[in-house]
């Protein structure tokens, strides 16, 4: 039993530890700007991603953008899914151009690269294989926001994940592609 519970302690050890620095981060790294400064945005989903070698599975995704100006900016991107047999995370170095509509609806697509892990466990009993892979990654989505109050965004975001994860020992199939849909909220400028 203690077997068991030990990889899914670790696992969301590992992901609520990086959830805390990317959080820390923001707080402590963002100076008060100006209003003629460039600023800090924060963004956090939940969601569905299929396709990914278990099927479908829940994510959570996190992101930081720099405002180069108020239409354009980059940052880090993160999606993590620490539930079930797969761990997968994936980060990556993210460009987004916002197009703000005049009735409060922004559309934001975006386009990035990094890297991606994922680990399949399939159990604890005898013959059982942990397969885990590396691979580059390329996130291709777009997102649809609805404009709350004045630095608040609800969001949705459609996200198509490009990657080679070749697990090994291997599967019958190559994953090569993930969809994502997720919903969250964006605080910017």
């Amino acid at each position: 039993m203690t077997r068991q519970i030990s990889p899914i302690f670790s696992r969301w050890t590992c992901a609520a530890s990086l959830l805390a620095i990317l959080a820390a981060g923001t707080a402590v790294g963002a100076p008060h700007a100006r209003a003629d400064e460039h600023r800090w945005g924060f963004g956090s989903d939940l969601g569905l991603t299929t396709g990914t070698v278990d099927g479908t599975v829940f994510t959570l995704g996190f992101n930081l953008d720099y405002y180069i100006d108020r239409n354009f900016s980059i940052g880090p991107m993160m999606q993590i899914s620490p539930t079930g047999d797969l761990f997968q995370i994936s980060f990556a170095g993210v460009a987004r151009y916002h197009f703000r509509l005049n009735n409060g609806i922004n559309l934001v697509p975006f386009m990035g690269i990094g890297l991606v892990h994922a680990d399949l466990d399939s159990g604890t009993g005898p013959g059982s294989i942990d397969r885990n892979d590396t691979s580059w990654y390329v996130p291709i989505g777009l997102s649809l926001e609805y404009q709350a109050v004045h630095n608040i965004a609800l969001s949705s975001t459609l996200i198509v994940n490009l990657y080679d994860i070749n697990l090994t020992p291997s599967l019958p199939e190559n994953n090569h592609m993930s969809v994502a849909l997720l919903f969250g909220f964006r605080f910017g400028p």
